[in-house]
């Protein structure tokens, strides 16, 4: 039996911070229930060329809603008020990604809502805070928050967006973990709870080694490209004689004696500017030459079978198609249900010998404003 089977969820948010969420408890066993706007949930319209034309369903929209049902419920009507009050007196959970003070005008809100159930947790996601009616939209937030910054390719090029809205996710997987810990509380107490979380505080708690440089009186953190700012060789990638790309990620100075021994050059590890990764990172660019160049000279593919056979951690570069085709990513697919054509992606990355590691789910649901 799955976790969530006997937890009632009610999803009141669109894009994809809130359906992640929805999502989760979805392939956890929940019943979930996706209220959606005349028009459907916007990024239904957010298509690709490779999108088709024919179905509601985008790639972008089945990114996130996989397991669920769907009604179509216009808030601005007292009918379809009436209804959300119908359906909230039942359920366990309610997400919801409103502009502040937009909830209340729909009879959406978490007063109104837990009025009828007192069990209710509602979990409210925003941009800004509560406070705040400006709108919330990740690249927006990854520029407000250091991210673009510091993900440029370095320290003269222009600041550039994350290729997946990283802060929209960031701010998902905070309100699992608000909503998991008021369920948890709710055991002990018998009430619900309101549970708020921003994109902007989700990024600025993810900032991390990044954010503590800083803090702790060191500089304002530059971008390095895909180089690590206090280990090295950490995260640069580069191509072998045959063309492979691949990365490095070496943390402990035994880590690269072994890497200058496969990479045939021991006398590396030997110096004086090389032996210690304080010395590594002060001597950053006079050591990334080195790699680059010798990488260059030698196969890839064997050269990642020899570090892995010593334990030294580096990987292949690999596009999307690539990865989600390999033999380590086929646990977390969903498979293809008979009326849909394209297995979907697991929001859930953790495992138990306490329920079923294998689900299925049914698909993203077609829009219908019956």
């Amino acid at each position: 039996m799955l976790p969530f089977a006997d937890l009632r969820v009610l999803e009141l948010a669109t894009v994809l911070a809130g359906p992640q969420v929805g999502q989760f408890f979805a392939e956890l066993g929940a019943d979930v229930l996706k209220i959606e706007p005349p028009g459907g949930d916007v990024t239904r319209t957010w298509r690709t060329a490779a999108d088709d034309p024919a179905s509601s369903v985008s790639a972008y929209f089945a990114a996130s809603n996989w397991g669920k049902a769907s009604v179509v419920l216009d808030l601005t009507q007292p009918a379809a008020q009436a209804e959300l009050h119908r359906l909230a007196a039942g359920v366990d959970i309610i997400i919801s990604s409103y502009r502040p003070g937009a909830a209340e005008k729909l009879g959406a809100d978490y007063a109104t809502l837990s009025a009828l159930t007192p069990r209710l947790i509602y979990g409210q996601l925003s941009g800004y805070g509560p406070d705040n009616p400006r709108a919330g939209y990740d690249a927006v937030l990854q520029a407000e928050t250091g991210f673009m910054h510091l993900n440029a390719p370095g320290p003269e090029a222009p600041p550039q967006k994350m290729p997946v809205a990283l802060m929209d996710l960031l701010a998902a997987h905070q309100l699992k973990e608000g909503i998991l810990t008021a369920l948890y509380q709710r055991e002990r107490t018998g009430r619900g709870a309101l549970v708020e979380v921003s994109l902007l505080d989700s990024a600025l708690a993810s900032l991390a080694n990044q954010g503590s440089t800083w803090l702790g009186g060191g500089p304002d953190p530059v971008p390095l490209g895909s180089g690590h700012p206090s280990i090295v060789p950490y995260g640069t990638v580069y191509r072998a004689a045959d063309g492979q790309r691949l990365v490095l990620a070496v943390g402990t100075d035994a880590q690269f004696g072994r890497l200058c021994a496969v990479l045939q050059r021991p006398h590396w590890a030997a110096e004086a500017r090389f032996s210690t990764n304080p010395a590594r990172v002060r001597h950053r660019l006079a050591l990334e030459e080195l790699l680059s160049q010798r990488i260059g000279e030698l196969s890839g593919g064997a050269l990642l079978h020899e570090l892995s056979r010593l334990g030294v951690p580096a990987g292949a570069v690999r596009t999307v198609g690539e990865a989600l085709s390999h033999d380590s990513a086929q646990p977390m697919l969903l498979p293809a249900p008979a009326d849909f054509p394209y297995p979907g992606l697991r929001t859930v990355a953790f495992r138990s010998d306490q329920w079923p590691l294998t689900i299925s789910l049914n698909a993203p649901p077609e829009l219908s404003n019956e």
